[in-house]
């Protein structure tokens, strides 16, 4: 009691001092840190107005996750940055240096791979999932790893690049099979290596169709030449390029390479859909599901900045969701590299195209595009290109550099339209949210598929519940208990009587509870009698749940029929004096779980084969048999490696440990000579009388 008071003073004690922060807060963009009482931020968020976005956290009512993420606040701090995308690009930073508990934070997939030429004399291919500053070409990002491969391979056997890491001294197999261009050997010339890049460039750019129609002319030439072994080899390629490079039917009328984002909450969670729009084709899509603590649509835009700082290979545009909670504001524009748009001009921009049919080509931006000394044609990252400051400090003496006007497009208006200008200035980018026509409905769509993932996982939540707290409930109803919380299984294991043991596993609301399984070596039943080794096992087990104290099961189960049903409710009621349900669980001829046995006389438990009370107790009675069966295994392996040393006079535990320990195994003290036991302190008659009993038993 004292301590929940002394909580409840720290809390008003902390509240208190807040408050008196609240009051000071300017009305200035920025970024904020939210402390527990041990001083580790556990929050960090951005805001347009400081003021008002802090002091909302402690006024008025909260959902459940933000109230909990509320209730651990004792202290925060603030930054104030000149903008809107500063305070974005801040919050990037400020997530990634303390990882905060309440935070969304990118680290389901680590980093997306890219396809890459290295820059060296002799060019190679790689996939790696770091970018660096090398002058190296990288192609990406890919959000399937195995598709990443296998377009490698493909390119390997399309392009003559270098295939070893260190160059050999001959030409190996792949100059004979066409593959390379053996610069072990040869002087191959750079304008060589800058066509095939060129050529690379363009099929990963999505030109493959092209690449395409020209090796089907060349295999149609080499056909008509009889040379059908060259024909073959192109025809080969041919069906590699469909098969790695399928597009999805999702086609938009223009060429250019897009990010969709989507987004769905529920229940606590969050999950972001990205669709890849390549060359107007749908290629790949990614889904990541996470708990947020924080607004919604924040944490949306803060999952997006973090995408973009780890997956630095930027497309043409970039197309966000609207804030459900706010207008949905349509965002389109231009941000020039040295002078940012204005939020009034992005808006003009996106009625222009809105009224162009929304899916109009913008030729300025392409020339614009192309005539830029950084590329950012999408499909293809440079090492110059626009990464996050490593830290707030970094980030502070660059922002100057091209963001002079940057408070004007985060001054006003909603969040999403804040989000998607921010985004555009740091990228350098098109962000859009569009409000109608096809681009919409991708949004939509990846919105849709968000959606659809979160009822997926809630689905495979609430069917996890059926197969085991409500399995668990369902047979305990049909063995006639009012709840079935605790099950404790047992299982005994011997061959021929030899090695005997049992095993002991605990299901909780039909969950197996590992911890507290137990191992029972058998101690005094000699040979194989599994009623009186059920006897012995049943009787040590409550034995100790008395002494101990321990938690008392809903029911026992014991792997057989009527004769171990009687044994065990014989120990339990007439020896210990208690009154625990016993049930048996029956096997086929096939030695699979057949029918459940219950009562005293034990009579059939009518259950369904199909239930899902029937599948829970076939898990149990495979993981009793599972767990009884692998210490079995484990005590007959000791007692093979150990019985034919402990039967030899003047052998004890320590001295055979320090046998085995020294010569590794029989085999080896079998084969070892008499001086060979001398190191051992084991004089020359004992170590004789090993090696004869050794070779006697061999």
């Amino acid at each position: 009691m004292d301590t929940h008071l002394e909580t409840i003073q720290e809390q008003e004690k902390a509240l208190a001092h807040i408050r008196d922060k609240l009051a000071l807060l300017p009305e200035l963009p920025g970024c904020y840190l939210m402390k527990n009482r041990e001083g580790t931020i556990i929050y960090v968020g951005k805001a347009k107005i400081l003021k008002n976005r802090v002091r909302s956290y402690f006024t008025g009512s909260h959902e459940g996750k933000t109230q909990r993420l509320v209730i651990d606040i004792r202290d925060f701090e603030y930054i104030v940055t000149s903008s809107n995308m500063e305070a974005l690009i801040l919050e990037c930073n400020l997530i990634k240096l303390h990882q905060p508990r309440y935070n969304v934070l990118l680290k389901d997939d680590k980093t997306f791979p890219y396809i890459k030429i290295t820059n060296e004399k002799h060019p190679k291919l790689e996939v790696t999932r770091r970018v660096l500053k090398d002058k190296a070409r990288y192609f990406g990002p890919y959000p399937n790893a195995y598709a990443a491969q296998q377009t490698k391979k493909l390119l390997d056997r399309m392009y003559p690049l270098r295939k070893c890491g260190v160059m050999p001294k001959e030409v190996c197999l792949y100059y004979h099979m066409g593959q390379c261009l053996a610069p072990c050997v040869k002087d191959i010339e750079k304008e060589q290596y800058d066509g095939i890049r060129d050529e690379i460039a363009r099929f990963l750019g999505g030109s493959h169709e092209e690449i395409k129609k020209e090796l089907r002319r060349k295999m149609e030439e080499a056909a008509e030449d009889l040379y059908f072994e060259r024909a073959k080899e192109l025809r080969d390629q041919i069906l590699n390029i469909e098969a790695v490079m399928e597009k999805q039917k999702i086609n938009a009328t223009d060429k250019k390479d897009r990010d969709v984002f989507g987004y769905s909450v529920d229940k606590g969670w969050m999950c972001v859909q990205i669709l890849y729009i390549r060359q107007g084709k749908m290629i790949e899509r990614h889904a990541s599901s996470f708990p947020f603590y924080g607004e919604a649509y924040a944490d949306f835009l803060s999952y997006v900045t973090q995408y973009y700082s780890d997956n630095p290979a930027l497309p043409q545009e970039i197309l966000l969701p609207a804030n459900e909670e706010g207008a949905a504001v349509a965002i389109e524009g231009e941000v020039r590299s040295q002078q940012a748009a204005s939020r009034a001009d992005i808006m003009a921009a996106n009625e222009a195209a809105d009224a162009d049919g929304d899916d109009g080509d913008d030729e300025a931006q392409s020339e614009q595009g192309s005539n830029s000394q950084q590329e950012t044609r999408y499909g293809e990252a440079t090492a110059e290109m626009p990464l996050v400051a490593e830290s707030a400090t970094e980030y502070a003496a660059d922002s100057n550099k091209g963001a002079e006007n940057a408070s004007e497009s985060g001054a006003s208006g909603s969040g999403d339209l804040n989000g998607a200008a921010a985004l555009q200035q740091w990228l350098n980018v098109k962000a859009l949210v569009p409000k109608r026509g096809s681009k919409r409905k991708m949004v939509e769509m990846a919105s849709e598929n968000a959606r659809v993932s979160l009822e997926e996982k809630f689905r495979l939540i609430e069917r996890n519940e059926e197969r085991t707290s409500g399995a668990a409930d369902r047979l305990g109803h049909a063995l006639g208990f009012d709840s079935l919380h605790r099950v404790e299984a047992f299982d005994n294991s011997n061959i021929q009587g030899t090695n005997p043991v049992s095993a002991m596993v605990v299901f909780l609301d039909g969950k197996p509870a590992k911890q507290e399984y137990r191992k029972y070596k058998v101690r005094t039943v000699k040979g194989a009698d599994d009623y009186a080794t059920m006897r012995e096992v049943i009787r040590r087990r409550y034995e100790r749940v008395l002494k101990e104290n321990l938690p008392m099961p809903d029911l026992v189960l014991v792997d057989g029929g009527k004769g171990q049903i009687s044994v065990a409710i014989d120990v339990l009621e007439n020896e210990l004096g208690l009154s625990v349900p016993v049930a048996g669980l029956v096997k086929d001829s096939k030695h699979r779980t057949a029918q459940l046995m219950s009562g005293d006389p034990p009579e059939v438990v009518p259950l369904a084969r199909d239930s899902e009370e029937f599948y829970l107790l076939q898990r149990i009675q495979d993981e009793v048999h599972r767990f009884a069966i692998s210490f079995h295994r484990e005590q007959r392996a000791k007692s093979m490696v150990t019985s034919k040393l402990d039967s030899i006079p003047g052998i004890g535990e320590k001295r055979r440990q320090t046998l085995l320990k020294h010569f590794g195994s029989l085999k080896k003290i079998r084969e070892a000579s008499v001086e060979d036991f001398r190191p051992l302190s084991i004089g020359d008659k004992l170590a004789r009388q090993i090696l004869d009993a050794l070779k006697d038993e061999a």
